[in-house]
């Protein structure tokens, strides 16, 4: 029987707008994020990220937006991609968490942060070396974990060996991400069960994209595999605007909070409204 306590949910309203042409204004932002806070609904939010404003401008906002967000029991992450961004990131006391998108495919590892996996693996060294000593925990993205688009090399147990050699570090936290919606439904129930198995003592969540007719079927992959930690975006936007161009969003985040009975439908009917005021008017 479902205990809807035991499910966290991870709102990400940064990768829902990262790809958004015209510029939301920062205000139009905060407002968004404060109604996210308030409703009680998430464990965290992935609110912004500190990366080069010229690739990806919508989020160049990212400082001005947190000091406008109301700390409430929701903790707030932000992505960092390399030493500079976490140093940013890092004396920022609002912020919990940190996110570093650890891909296990070269060609996207380039595309998304100009670096070899071997040179972010020498990245997450050096930001765990940064953040260590202050409140800040670091949360790794293991991107294109269920396969990728380009060709590259695949196998579970690339997974498990990266996770493995991250996990020296003192990583305790992974989101093992289907960036680019490689996953069927026996993929992502393989593959999590394999990991949790592997790293019993790891928080773990799943970070899906999805087709709207394939959401539910693999959020109920992932459910029925243990896992209790799920991220989306309302209304399934969003995707990394470096992983290709036709775009799979994320997991619609009203989807999740029906299938796992979270809050009530005004909540949701609220949330969604705010989230379509916000990306509407954007340019306004």
């Amino acid at each position: 029987m479902l205990n809807s306590s035991q499910i966290q949910l991870i709102e990400c309203p940064r990768d829902a707008i990262q790809g958004i042409g015209g510029f939301i204004p920062t205000g139009k932002k905060i407002t968004y994020i404060n109604e996210l806070v308030a409703s009680g609904l998430f464990d965290y939010i992935d609110f912004g990220s500190f990366v080069s404003p010229k690739a990806v401008p919508q989020l160049a906002d990212t400082v001005e937006v947190l000091e406008g967000l109301e700390k409430g029991k929701t903790k707030l992450l932000a992505i960092v991609a390399n030493e500079r961004g976490a140093q940013a990131a890092s004396v920022l006391e609002k912020i919990d968490y940190l996110g570093y998108p650890f891909s296990i495919s070269e060609t996207f590892q380039q595309r998304n942060a100009n670096s070899s996996v071997d040179e972010s693996f020498e990245r997450v060294k050096g930001i765990c070396d940064l953040i260590q000593g202050n409140k800040q925990e670091l949360v790794v993205y293991i991107s294109m974990a269920f396969g990728n688009p380009y060709g590259d090399l695949w196998h579970e147990d690339l997974v498990i060996e990266w996770m493995d050699r991250l996990s020296t570090l003192g990583i305790k936290r992974f989101s093992i991400a289907d960036t680019t919606s490689e996953a069927s439904a026996d993929a992502i129930s393989s593959l999590y069960r394999l990991v949790a198995k592997e790293f019993p003592n790891t928080d773990l969540s799943l970070h899906l994209h999805a087709r709207v007719e394939e959401a539910l079927l693999k959020v109920e992959a992932g459910y029925n595999a243990g896992c209790r930690r799920f991220e989306g975006a309302f209304l399934g936007y969003g995707g990394c605007p470096f992983a290709k161009d036709d775009l799979v969003g994320n997991i619609p985040m009203e989807l999740l909070l029906d299938r796992f009975e979270k809050g009530n439908v005004e909540q949701h009917v609220k949330l969604m409204d705010a989230f379509q005021t916000m990306i509407r008017h954007g340019a306004i």
